[in-house]
């Protein structure tokens, strides 16, 4: 009989709740061999409807005695929270289980080295809820590089540019989710240089807000744009602003090649759209976009499920085999601490008022350094 895992969860109702979905997706019928043994929250009421909803006979207040007495062998870290990423990570370490965690990893580089360093001693995987990095259309995307895109010269990303998150927050929410996927279809940045905007002027700081939303930490500025270098001289970028209009329309990627061009989205569907024209321009060339779907490149698509908790199974599934095989998961504990340092790469960057290599030698926030 294949191996049936203790799974826990850890989420904290008020404070980033369960994130999205990696409570319940353990719950989806194509994982038989999970069991979902208990659930942690600090909040009495969201503790209970949580047990309720989840099923589970076992809910605790603190998540360090869950850990002790069930001893789970995966945890969902589910809390958006970051304050609390790094603690709940080492606990789960410490009682030797691997983890499934919201994204973003954590506030601080520092943060993120030391839950690498305690997943790494005790042999333990770590998967981050990088949806989009599972989704066979994004695979697709991935095969069609060389052959319909040619050499990479440009990636283009922006965020949700929402009224409220624009600018910093949006970069440490949401641009997380696209410099991962700048980095899966083009490769490490060996540099950053970035600018802060204030009210159309450059950001200082004394504007810095230490004590972010969600628990990020410092965060800075209305507008972001930031340049990376990535290999073999493509480019990436990532803007984001608190626009008065289309906000949320933009946030998605879009990858420039010698032979055409992609539009991509985030999800465990997103619509993505190719066109077969080097000019990168339809109108010009009379070439229609072409959608990619989990089969092909203009073929019909497959899959019906496109949900948040779809995309939480793939990664499930892959996390356990990557235990079983002891390989890393395909959005690893790895590729979190990358996407958070290209993030905070930004903040270097405008305080030194010059680009910034990459991987950064200062492993503290660069805002609370300043």
């Amino acid at each position: 009989m294949a191996k049936k895992y203790r799974v826990a969860v850890i989420g904290h109702t008020g404070r980033g709740d369960y994130g999205h979905g990696l409570h319940v997706v353990w719950q989806a019928k194509e994982l038989d061999n999970v069991e979902l043994v208990a659930l942690a929250d600090a909040d009495d009421k969201g503790r209970a409807e949580n047990a309720k909803k989840l099923g589970v006979k076992r809910a605790y207040a603190d998540y360090k005695a869950m850990l002790e007495k069930e001893k789970p062998q995966i945890v969902s870290v589910a809390t958006r929270h970051l304050d609390q990423h790094k603690d709940m990570v080492l606990a789960c370490a410490d009682a030797g289980a691997s983890v499934f965690l919201e994204k973003p990893m954590a506030r601080t580089l520092a943060e993120a080295d030391e839950m690498v360093k305690a997943c790494e001693a005790k042999h333990l995987k770590l998967a981050i809820a990088f949806q989009t990095r599972y989704s066979p259309r994004l695979a697709r995307v991935k095969e069609m590089l060389a052959d319909k895109l040619g050499d990479l010269l440009e990636l283009r990303g922006r965020g949700k540019e929402d009224a409220r998150r624009g600018g910093g927050e949006d970069l440490m929410v949401l641009g997380t989710h696209i410099v991962d996927l700048m980095r899966f279809l083009a490769g490490d940045p060996a540099w950053c240089f970035a600018q802060v905007m204030q009210g159309g002027k450059p950001a200082v700081k004394e504007q810095v807000r230490h004590k972010g939303p969600e628990g990020m930490g410092p965060v800075l500025g209305d507008h972001v744009n930031a340049v990376y270098g990535l290999p073999k001289g493509a480019l990436g970028t990532f803007g984001t602003t608190r626009a008065r209009h289309g906000a949320g329309s933009r946030f998605a990627l879009s990858v420039y090649g010698t032979k055409g061009v992609v539009q991509l989205n985030t999800g465990s569907l997103p619509a993505v759209w190719y066109c077969d024209d080097p000019s990168w321009m339809p109108g010009k060339s009379k070439k229609a976009w072409q959608p990619v779907t989990s089969a092909g490149l203009g073929k019909p698509e497959k899959l019906k499920d496109g949900s948040a908790t779809a995309g939480n199974v793939w990664i499930v599934k892959d996390l356990i085999e990557a235990i079983e095989k002891d390989r890393q998961p395909l959005g690893s504990m790895y590729d979190a601490r990358a996407a958070l340092e290209m993030i905070l790469a930004v903040y270097a960057s405008h305080k030194a008022n010059a680009p910034v290599a990459l991987p950064l030698k200062e492993r503290k926030h660069p805002l609370a350094t300043w």
